[in-house]
């Protein structure tokens, strides 16, 4: 006899590629007519701008570009001088085919950006980009629950809380705020660069819609009225609610990526700086969802017969935060710095038994007035290691937060450099659930008169449910003879009732 199955569909996004991909930008840049020529060069910054991304005919693809601000030192001695450029770059990712392409997340990361004077008006300006790519699209899972069970036959299931990504899409929005300079000596003055880190610091699901809240992390560097050059970190709040496309539980949990997409600013006679920018939060959304499995079945009575299936669940299994923090010296460099930035790098894994090693890769790149009063430039390589524990089938996947301000200290043996980093840390099942899909039923036998009716044997390291299948019995059967409800230590002798 064929027994019926009903079926239960579980929605989740499966996720087709998760891939970094560098890039290496270069450009030649002229300098424009009236500016004197190069003497120096002194250092480069870049601010990367999103411009596109999709996800059509089985490939994704990203289009963006670096803003480059690149300062050197005139041939003739006057005052540092800043030019511009445009670095713009293309990447692709080809994940596995999909039935129906969905919504990408792009997590970018800017690895350096340096400059070197080809002749007197023309310099070459690198910078490397990191782009962490996420691919996510629709999937489902069915759950086969057999129907009319008879009572001899015996069923062993299990509910399964799944945690499984669920929505995925972006909030684009706009900030327009005015900063006030005039304090730091921004009256008179010059911008020279300005870069915008965003990063989101709380959010939160409430049924369909998605609330989250952070900062626009600023960094500003300018020429006051005399001549000399300063910096500035600012942080910009801002607060913003997206619509999902579905309804979710109080479990829901959201994960933000922000990223800039246009960046502009003006300073003004008075030292107030207009700054202009546009972001885009790209999200993702997990939900715990029940799955309700049948893994076993026997009867003491008649033959059962089934067929399994493993269903694969990309599980999110644990998710936190890593603090982390860069150290480096600088020897033989003292002074008073103007700027300092730290570029952190998509981590590395190594991955072994029971524990992955990740690797953070970074760069310190320090501007500052030496003790003669020229301006000098240094750079510094930084390496992090942390150690995770996790599994065979276990999924690591770290991805780097947006650094928080360095600390510079001058001592004896040079300048010394400090940094957070954090690593958030998402931990995703590899390993699938077997449940039954099929099952055939023999006819029922009539109960053997030589069969004993109570047996007695140890538990060793069986389960009750194995006891109970190899024994013709039942676990609540075996469970009333023995007044016990859970499983019982390995040197315990058992009452076997048998059917």
């Amino acid at each position: 006899m064929q027994l019926q199955f009903s079926k239960k569909t579980l929605r989740f996004l499966g996720c087709a590629v998760r891939e970094v991909r560098n890039t290496e930008l270069t450009q030649e840049i002229r300098l424009p007519d009236g500016m004197p020529d190069i003497g120096r060069m002194l250092t480069a910054w870049g601010q990367i701008m999103l411009r596109s991304k999709q996800w059509q005919g089985g490939e994704i693809e990203l289009s963006g570009g670096v803003k480059v601000w690149v300062l050197y030192a005139p041939e003739d001695g006057t005052e540092p001088r800043v030019t511009e450029g445009w670095l713009p770059f293309q990447l692709k990712w080809n994940p596995e085919p999909v039935e129906r392409e969905g919504p990408v997340r792009m997590m970018p990361v800017l690895r350096f950006v340096d400059s070197r004077s080809t002749s007197a008006r023309k310099m070459m300006v690198r910078a490397g980009v990191g782009v962490l790519a996420q691919g996510f699209y629709p999937a489902e899972a069915e759950i086969h629950t057999p129907e009319d069970v008879p009572e001899d036959v015996q069923i062993l299931k299990n509910t399964y809380p799944v945690r499984l990504s669920v929505d995925a899409g972006e909030k684009v929005f706009q900030m327009d705020e005015d900063i006030d300079l005039a304090s730091s000596g921004g009256a008179g003055g010059r911008l020279i660069s300005y870069t915008l880190n965003p990063q989101v610091t709380e959010r939160r699901v409430l049924s369909d819609k998605l609330v989250f809240k952070g900062n626009a992390n600023g960094h500003l560097v300018w020429r006051d009225a005399g001549g000399m050059l300063q910096s500035r970190d600012f942080e910009l709040p801002f607060s913003q609610l997206a619509d999902l496309d579905g309804v979710y539980s109080a479990d829901a949990r959201g994960d933000v990526r922000m990223a800039v997409t246009d960046l502009e600013a003006d300073l003004n006679e008075t030292g107030q700086l207009r700054l202009k920018s546009s972001l885009v939060a790209q999200y993702l959304v997990d939900d715990v969802q029940t799955a309700q499995l049948w893994e076993d079945a026997y009867s003491p009575r008649r033959d059962v017969t089934f067929e399994t299936e493993t269903l694969e669940l990309p599980a999110v299994l644990d998710e936190k935060t890593e603090n982390m923090k860069a150290e480096q010296t600088l020897p033989g460099q003292n002074g008073q710095v103007v700027d300092c930035r730290f570029y952190p790098d998509h981590p590395r894994q190594n991955r072994g038994a029971d524990e992955t090693e990740l690797t953070v890769p970074g760069l310190f790149q320090t501007l500052y007035y030496g003790e003669d009063g020229t301006l000098q430039s240094g750079i510094s390589r930084w390496e992090g290691n942390l150690m995770v524990p996790a599994g065979s089938d276990t999924l690591i996947m770290p991805m780097v937060q947006t650094p928080g301000q360095v600390q510079i200290m001058n001592g004896v043996d040079g300048m010394m450099l400090s940094c957070p980093v954090q690593l958030q840390l998402r931990a995703g099942s590899g390993e699938g659930l077997t449940a039954i899909k099929t099952m055939e039923l023999g006819q029922l036998q009539p109960e053997r008169a030589d069969r004993p009716s109570l047996i007695l044997r140890r538990c060793d390291t069986d389960s009750l449910w194995e006891i109970a299948k190899q024994s013709g019995s039942t676990v609540s059967a075996i469970c009333e003879a023995n007044g016990i409800t859970a499983q019982p230590p390995a040197d315990r002798m058992l009452l076997i009732p048998v059917s």
